[in-house]
This record gives structure tokens, sequence and C-alpha cells, in this order.
């Protein structure tokens, strides 16, 4: 009994240890299925940020306005709810930033949840839009070649994944990543497979139905 006791403890410490680290939950509907994600707890600005947008529902009727297949998908721009087919996206905005929260334990690994930005000196995010890397696989020499043009470097185990699980390493060091998809990769690779227009906006409006947050109590969503 005493060790029945001792296994549900360990259980419930677990949960409450992955809580703190990952108190959020995202849920992206859109009408290609549904995306799931955790926000990172040591990026509080950014995660902050696309909380309050998506209980505002900021995000509800945006496209993913940008897909390039083996790279990532973007969208969040709000002038993209009602844009025509013709219109140019990726430009629009609310009007500040959120600053850099870049660091050496979040890296552009497949599924990973980035801030897209412009050529700003302080790589400061966009207020609103995100993109989600699909990726692909890497060699040793190749992470070699990029690490040496960027300077920047990884881990054993972060070079592991990259080398069978896939991902964007060329962005790292650049870019704020503060999450990661937990399911619905397989939605994600779908909407970044569409045939495209010039410029890598699909041909065919992919759009953000609604985006909804679960808060994490301990070990339990609600």
């Amino acid at each position: 009994m005493k060790k029945g006791i001792l296994v549900v403890c360990a259980l419930l410490m677990a949960f409450s240890v992955s809580a703190k680290k990952h108190p959020y939950k995202i849920k992206i509907v859109t009408d290609s299925g549904t995306i799931e994600l955790v926000l990172y707890d040591n990026t509080p600005l950014n995660r902050d940020n696309m909380v309050k947008l998506a209980k505002q529902h900021a995000y509800d009727s945006l496209l993913f306005h940008r897909v390039i297949p083996k790279f990532m998908i973007q969208g969040g721009d709000p002038t993209s709810k009602y844009a025509k087919l013709s219109d140019h996206l990726g430009n629009g905005g609310l009007d500040y930033t959120v600053p850099a929260e870049i660091n050496d334990t979040d890296f552009h690994k497949r599924g990973a949840l980035g801030v897209a930005r412009d050529g700003n000196k302080e790589k400061a995010g966009s207020s609103s839009q995100f993109y989600i890397v699909t990726g692909k696989t890497f060699t040793d020499d190749e992470l070699d070649k990029i690490g040496a043009r960027s300077q920047h470097k990884w881990t054993k185990e972060q070079r592991e994944i990259y080398k069978k699980e896939g991902g964007a390493p060329h962005l790292d060091g650049d870019y704020t990543v503060f999450g990661e998809v937990t399911k619905g990769m397989d939605v994600v690779d779908k909407i970044s497979l569409v045939p495209r227009e010039t410029g890598d906006r699909p041909k065919k409006d992919i759009r953000i139905i609604k985006m909804r947050i679960k808060k994490r109590h301990k070990f339990l969503f609600f």
C-alpha cells in the first residue's frame, strides 16, 4: 500500500513540475485541422503576449499567409482577416513589438513555435505574427557549416534532434522560440505543402478559425 502511495505522489509531483514549466496550452483550430501547443515559461513576455491576444480573440479568422515546405508556416498578420487573394501579406501588426527572449535552451526543432520579426537590431518580435517550424533533417557537416556562419553552438542533444527529427537551425540565435507543438504536426505539415502563389502565400486561404488558451492548474487542464 505504501509503495502505491509513493508512486501516486511521484506522478503528482511530475505533473506539478510539468505544469510549472509549461503553464499555458494553446489550441489553434484551422479549416485544415487542429494544432495544439505549449508555451514556454522561460519566455514570459512572448508567452503572455500570445495569451493576451488569444483571449481577445485577435487571431480568430486570420490566415496562415506564408507557407514553405520543409521550413515553416506563418500566420498572425491582422491585415489578413479580410484580405483578397491578390493582397500582399506579412507586413501587418499592432503598434508595438515584443522584446527578444532568445536563449540557448529553446531552439528551432521540428514543431517549434517562433516569433516573426523584421530586421531590427534588437531582434524584437512582431506583436502578433508567429511561425511553426516543419523543417528538415541535417547532417553533422551541414550543422558545422551553419554554426560557422552564425557562430551558434548546439548541445549534443540538440544536434541529435536536428539530425533525426529536423528543424531550422539557421534561425537559432536570431529569433525567439517560445513554445512547441504537442499535437497536430500532421496538420502543420499539410498546411506547409499546399500550392503557393509568388511570395509563398497559399493559393487557397488557410484560415485560423479560432485560437484558445488553457491554463494548467497543478496537473489538470481547465
